[in-house]
Parts: C-alpha cells; sequence; structure tokens
C-alpha cells in the first residue's frame, strides 16, 4: 500500500513540472540583455528603467548596488552607473 501512495507522489510531481511555467529572467540575465542595446543611448536607458524604475533623489549617495543607480537624479549618471554594474556581470550559460 506504500508503493501505491509513493507512486502516486512521483506521478503528480512529474505533472507539476511538466505543467510549471517557464522561469523568469533573472534581473542579471535582463541586464545583460540591455547591453545588447547600443551604448549611451535612452533605449539603453529606458530598458534599466523597466528592471528598475527611477526613483531620483537630490543628494543621491554613490551606489553600492544596481538597484542604487535609480536614484541618481541625471539620466548619464543613471546610465553610467548601470553600465558599469551589467558589465561586471559574469555572462550566463545560455
Amino acid at each position: 500500500m506504500a508503493e501505491k501512495k509513493a507512486s502516486k507522489k512521483a506521478k503528480s510531481k512529474s505533472k507539476a513540472k511538466a505543467t510549471a511555467k517557464p522561469k523568469a529572467p533573472s534581473t542579471a540575465a535582463k541586464l545583460q540583455a540591455c547591453l545588447e542595446i547600443d551604448d549611451a543611448t535612452k533605449e539603453r536607458l529606458n530598458c534599466y528603467d523597466t528592471i528598475f524604475p527611477p526613483q531620483p533623489k537630490p543628494n543621491a549617495p554613490a551606489a553600492k548596488a544596481v538597484n542604487d543607480c535609480r536614484f541618481s537624479k541625471e539620466e548619464d549618471e543613471r546610465l553610467t552607473c548601470f553600465n558599469g554594474f551589467a558589465e561586471k556581470i559574469p555572462k550566463l550559460p545560455q
């Protein structure tokens, strides 16, 4: 009887895996995708801004992490900030 329960559990797990939604790309993968867009363009900044929507602060401190870039008020500074972090991410396997 225990064997039947075990086999039912195994079947339900395999069904769950088959019907699972594909994973959304990681933040790192999204940032790397932005690097494919021409540098120093509004399109690349827009790509970053969709990942981390801008929240400008008047005296934003220096960014310690990529999500801190959204606090930069100037678009050029924000783009440079995002580029600096995105370029340091190791290339992910495809």
